[in-house]
Parts: C-alpha cells; sequence; structure tokens
C-alpha cells in the first residue's frame, strides 16, 4: 500500500516537472521570438560572428544595407558585405576590444552610402577570441544633409557678399566725394536703395523658409475664391506685365474656391506669375488655369510661352537658389527662394507641386490646394 502511494507521489511529481518543463521552453521559445523580433526592427544594422568570421545572427537592417537576403546565418563576412574595409576590422579585434566610430564609404549605389561601424570582440571564459558583433550605423542621409547646409551657407553668403559689395562700393565713392556731383549723388544712393531692398528681400525669404521648415507657420484657413485672387494678383503685377508686352488671361471659373491661407496663397500666386512674366517670351501670354479633381483637390495651372527648363533642371527647379540662368535669374532682381517658398507653403496646405516643360514650349507650373466644401 506504501509502495503503491509513493509510486503515484513520484508519478505526479514526473508529470510536474514535465508541465514545468515544457512551460519553460514555451517561455523561452516565446522569449526568443520576442528578442529575434526586436533584433530585426533595430534601425542600425547588426551582425554577429564566430571565432572564423562566419556570421551567427544578423538582422534585417543589417540585409537592406547591404542587400542580402536575411538570415544570412552560416556565410562568411566578406560574402555579404562584400567590403575589404569592414573585413579588416576583424582581425583588430583579436587584438583590441572594441573598435568605434570607424566610417566607411560604400561605392557601387547610387548614391553613395556613408556608414559608421562599432565593432565589439567576443571573449570565452579562458580569455579568447570567439568572435564579434558589428553594429552599423547608416549616416547617409547625415552626410546629405551636411552638403545640403554647406551649399545653403555657400549660397546665402554669394546672395548677401554681392548686393554688400555694391552698397559698400557706393558709399566709398560718395565718401572719396562723388556726393559734390549731385547727378552722381543721386545714381549712387539709387544703388545703395537697390541693393538694400534686394538684401531686405533675401532675408525676409530666408526667415520665411526658417518659419515652414520648423513647422511654425499657423495657417489661417478658409475659403478663397481664386478667380478674385488672381485676379487681385494680375493687377499687382500690371506694370511689369506692361513693360514686357505680356498678356495674362485669368481662365478661372469664379464658383471654384480653395481651403487657404489667403495671404500665403497670395505668395504663390505672386511668385509663380512673376516668374511667369520675367523669364516668359517678350509679348507672350500667360495662361492661369484651375479644376477640380476628383479626390476634392483643386489643381492650378500658370502656364507660359517662354524658352522652357531643360529636363535635367525640372528635377531641381525648386531647390534653394538652385537657377537655371544664373546671370539672367539675377538681373531679373530675384532671391532664388522663390519657388523653394511656394513648394514649402503648398505642402503646408496638404498639396503638391510639380513643372510640365518643353524647351521651345514654354512652361506650366502646377500645383494643388483642398476644395473649400460648403
Amino acid at each position: 500500500m506504501e509502495r503503491r502511494r509513493t509510486n503515484k507521489l513520484e508519478a505526479e511529481m514526473v508529470l510536474e516537472f514535465e508541465q514545468q518543463q515544457l512551460l519553460r521552453e514555451a517561455e523561452l521559445e516565446e522569449q526568443t521570438s520576442r528578442t529575434i523580433t526586436l533584433f530585426d526592427r533595430m534601425i542600425e544594422g547588426v551582425i554577429v560572428l564566430d571565432s572564423k568570421g562566419v556570421i551567427r545572427l544578423s538582422n534585417q537592417a543589417a540585409a537592406s544595407l547591404f542587400g542580402f537576403a536575411n538570415p544570412a546565418i552560416g556565410r562568411n563576412l566578406i560574402e555579404v558585405v562584400r567590403n575589404h574595409e569592414i573585413t579588416a576590422i576583424i582581425p583588430k579585434l583579436e587584438i583590441v576590444s572594441e573598435v568605434l566610430g570607424q566610417d566607411i564609404r560604400i561605392e557601387g549605389t547610387n548614391p553613395s552610402r556613408f556608414l559608421q561601424i562599432n565593432a565589439l570582440a567576443l571573449r570565452n571564459r579562458e580569455g579568447v577570441y570567439d568572435g564579434a558583433i558589428l553594429v552599423f550605423h547608416d549616416l547617409t542621409r547625415v552626410r546629405e544633409l551636411e552638403v545640403i547646409r554647406q551649399e545653403f551657407v555657400g549660397n546665402v553668403s554669394h546672395e548677401l557678399r554681392t548686393p554688400l559689395s555694391l552698397v559698400k562700393s557706393a558709399v566709398e565713392t560718395l565718401i572719396d566725394g562723388a556726393k559734390e556731383e549731385p547727378k552722381t549723388l543721386s545714381r549712387f544712393l539709387e544703388i545703395i536703395e537697390r541693393n538694400a531692398n534686394r538684401l531686405s528681400l533675401l532675408i525676409d525669404d530666408l526667415l520665411l523658409l526658417s518659419t515652414l521648415d520648423s513647422g511654425r507657420m499657423q495657417l489661417q484657413l478658409q475659403a478663397v475664391g481664386l478667380y478674385l485672387a488672381i485676379k487681385e494678383i494680375s493687377e499687382d503685377l500690371a506694370s511689369s506685365a506692361n513693360r514686357k508686352g505680356v498678356k495674362i488671361i485669368n481662365r478661372v471659373d469664379e464658383t471654384v474656391y480653395a481651403r487657404a491661407d489667403p495671404n500665403r496663397l497670395r505668395q504663390v500666386l505672386s511668385n509663380l506669375i512673376d516668374n511667369a512674366i520675367k523669364y516668359g517670351k517678350t509679348e507672350g501670354t500667360i495662361q492661369i488655369t484651375a479644376r477640380v479633381r476628383e479626390d476634392a483637390l483643386i489643381e492650378v495651372g500658370v502656364a507660359d510661352d517662354g524658352p522652357g527648363i531643360p529636363q535635367d533642371a525640372q528635377s531641381r527647379i525648386f531647390e534653394r537658389f538652385f537657377r537655371v540662368d544664373k546671370a539672367r535669374s539675377r538681373d531679373q532682381g530675384g532671391t532664388g527662394l522663390g519657388l523653394a517658398i511656394v513648394k514649402n507653403v503648398v505642402q503646408a496646405h496638404g498639396g503638391d507641386l510639380r513643372v510640365e516643360s518643353e524647351l521651345g514650349k514654354g512652361s506650366t507650373f502646377l500645383f494643388t490646394l483642398p476644395l473649400a466644401t460648403s
């Protein structure tokens, strides 16, 4: 009887042990699955190697960086990264414990990619090298932004230097005695005023772009009649159009209303129509149209019959300070920021902006705005 009880107790203990073991295995499997999921969601690329340089583990970010199928377990490092600068790090880890902040450039991609590598040596209990962990940070976008920043600073410096030099030269000439001659005095004062206004416009545009970039601009959205808005801008620019013999035709239906900030919409229309006058054909025609699309957006078009924009310049036309014809653009008195401002304002309204152009057949700038609902 006692033996039977003992056997029953032992059986219950074995059963409980097996159940606990199954529970621990399930928990371990779940924990492993979570770890792998988190590992694959990391922004940084990670590759874990054994002592022979064979991959033990890799994540999806590393696979995307180097273009291999994940996981790459069992493959040699050089097979998947195809870069000797990276593989050259491994022998160093047999001597030192880590290699930090090594930057490399990956060629063969368009554009080239820039990576920063941090590598850590793995060692067993005896301190013998047993593999490595490589962590890759993609710095490509950071480098691109740095280039953009440098170009921006260079362009701003150039745009400021030219009018400042003219103002300085005019002032020096007046100080040297030219102020005694009324005609010369008047001419140089006009130069100073013109370039001071140019500096003021440039600073205003830079401040506006800064506000747009930061997202601090508050739009006062309301229903705006496009026909009347275009009519007002056309009247404001009538003197410029008349000097070139340009005719502005407003083909927008008077019943079309956009949901927009009236002051910002004025900036958009003023920039586009003014550009069409400046760069369009002398004694030419500017046509402004609008159509309501099925997606409840209004597409506005400003078309000129000027020389058109080269194909390779169309993708860059909305960049800050980019000019198709630099000499002509500066002669026209622009800051080089007008189209960049138009793009940012349109995007702030939830719309988009594009250009359609063919050399010798003019250009059409098209932007979208939300349709005002009644």
